[in-house]
């Protein structure tokens, strides 16, 4: 057990200073976490609308990522962003490019196949493609997860992959305990956190151990 909680939380302190280096970003996940928490507590309820709610709040972050992260060398923990992206166990750049595609094609092919082969009922109005288009979105979501976990089994080990998962979905409540003071930063106009690679979750083997984010 100790094993898997030095796993995620390697996992996590990685991500945090590797990818969460600007304040705006960071805002940006706190507003993203908190989108997710009405994506869980629509699951059951409306999966659909859950699927919308849970792209915004993917949006939301991956704005963080894409506009306001550092790109380049990485001059706070002195690596490349190539060394980043190729260590990163969940979805780096080109991973999340890709995803974003599949996700942005999916109205596309709704409208030019309303019923997708048979998946769906001919939409009788326009709130039934929007409905559609929410089932699809969180399919998508759900594929995602669940393709990069198996590649993980194969590429890592099983250990690695399930972690993986577990981090994702506990993202958003880790989120709102790690970030709920970044607001208050930006306001004071501090956009970026340089002190970051001095931070200490706990693990003394952090500075030995293989990046995996």
């Amino acid at each position: 057990m100790s094993r898997l909680s030095d796993m995620l939380r390697t996992q996590r302190f990685d991500d945090y200073r590797f990818y969460h280096q600007s304040t705006v970003n960071r805002t940006l996940h706190l507003i993203s976490a908190v989108i997710f928490l009405g994506c869980y507590a629509l699951l059951l309820a409306d999966p659909a609308l859950a699927g919308i709610v849970g792209w915004l709040a993917m949006l939301t972050r991956q704005t963080g990522h894409f506009f306001f992260e550092p790109n380049g060398y990485d001059a706070v923990n002195d690596v490349s962003i190539d060394y980043k992206e190729a260590v990163k166990v969940g979805y780096n750049q080109t991973r999340k490019i890709i995803l974003l595609l599949v996700w942005g094609s999916a109205p596309i092919m709704l409208y030019a196949f309303p019923a997708l082969f048979g998946l769906f009922d001919p939409p009788a109005a326009r709130l039934d493609f929007v409905h559609h288009i929410g089932a699809l979105w969180l399919a998508i979501g759900i594929c995602g997860g669940l393709i990069r976990m198996i590649q993980l089994f194969v590429t890592r080990d099983v250990t690695t992959g399930l972690v993986w998962v577990f981090k994702v979905l506990t993202d958003p409540f880790h989120n709102i305990a790690l970030y709920w003071t970044s607001p208050f930063k930006l306001l004071r106009g501090e956009l970026l956190d340089t002190g970051i690679a001095d931070a200490d979750w706990g693990n003394d083997d952090a500075e030995q151990a293989l990046h995996l984010t």
